[in-house]
Formats: C-alpha cells, sequence, structure tokens
C-alpha cells in the first residue's frame, strides 16, 4: 500500500526500496506485479540475489562497507551476486552501495558491475591523479605561451 502511494506520482522514474527480507519480499512482489520498479534493499549475502532474480525485482542493493564490517568478503559477494543474476538470466541488476573507496569502485567495475551509489567525496577522488594534474598543467601553461606541446 506505501509502495504503491510512494510510485504514484511517476511509476517509470520512481523505485520503491523494500528490504529482502520474506514479508518485503512478499510485498516487493504485489509492487512488481502492478507495475512499480522496486529496489530490494539490506542485501548482505550472495544468496538473496536469487530471491532478487526470483520476484523480479529491478535492483538488488548490497550495502559493501557494512559487509566488509561485519568481516565478509564483501567484494566477492558483490561479485557473486552479479554472477548469480547473470547465471539466471535476470534483468536485476546489482546496485552496490555503501561504497568506502575508489578502489572497491575500481575492482567491482573491472568485474562486470556497473551500477553503484557513492558519496561525493567517492565521486572527488575519482578525478584525483597527480599525472593527469600535471599535465593539465603542462597544457595550460602551453595555451598561456601560445605554442604546441
Amino acid at each position: 500500500e506505501n509502495g504503491m502511494a510512494l510510485s504514484l506520482p511517476d511509476r517509470d522514474r520512481i523505485v520503491v526500496t523494500v528490504p529482502v527480507t520474506s514479508v518485503g519480499t512478499a510485498a516487493a512482489s504485489m509492487l512488481i506485479r502492478s507495475g512499480v520498479r522496486v529496489c530490494l534493499t539490506a542485501c548482505y549475502a550472495s544468496h538473496q540475489a536469487l530471491v532478487a532474480s526470483g520476484v523480479g525485482a529491478e535492483y538488488l542493493a548490497p550495502y559493501l562497507g557494512r559487509m566488509t564490517d561485519a568481516g565478509k568478503d564483501g567484494l566477492a559477494e558483490c561479485v557473486r551476486m552479479d554472477r548469480i543474476g547473470k547465471g539466471l538470466g535476470s534483468d536485476t541488476r546489482i546496485l552496490v552501495a555503501s561504497i568506502r573507496d575508489v578502489e572497491s569502485l575500481e575492482y567491482l567495475a573491472a568485474q562486470g558491475l556497473d551500477t553503484f551509489t557513492f558519496s561525493p567525496e567517492i565521486c572527488r577522488l575519482l578525478f584525483m591523479e597527480k599525472l593527469t594534474d600535471d599535465a593539465a598543467a603542462d597544457f595550460e601553461d602551453a595555451a598561456r605561451r601560445g605554442s604546441v606541446l
């Protein structure tokens, strides 16, 4: 009922998040059958990708940092989730959340994951590379002098 109301303003753009519990998944199933886009969230184990794929969720959101804090290999869990979904031929996308460093983001992308949510600080760090900054300064200096590198 709440998910239906939340999605009402724009079903094409609004994605309702529901925890990947038995009750949450039952609600997600009803929402999906009614045309609501659903993200199953609070995911901490790769086997939950079976649930998300089975119910037809658009997204499954594992919390990478929290899994790692709990002593799990969060990176491996996220990669397994993605492989499970792809192995089942599912359209469910793994939306990795709680990413705390650029290296984790880079690793997951190299493994084929392509949907993430991360902080503005992580975004800023994506642009930090000394060699690039040095080259850009050289280009700007050359432009000021009217020369070509």
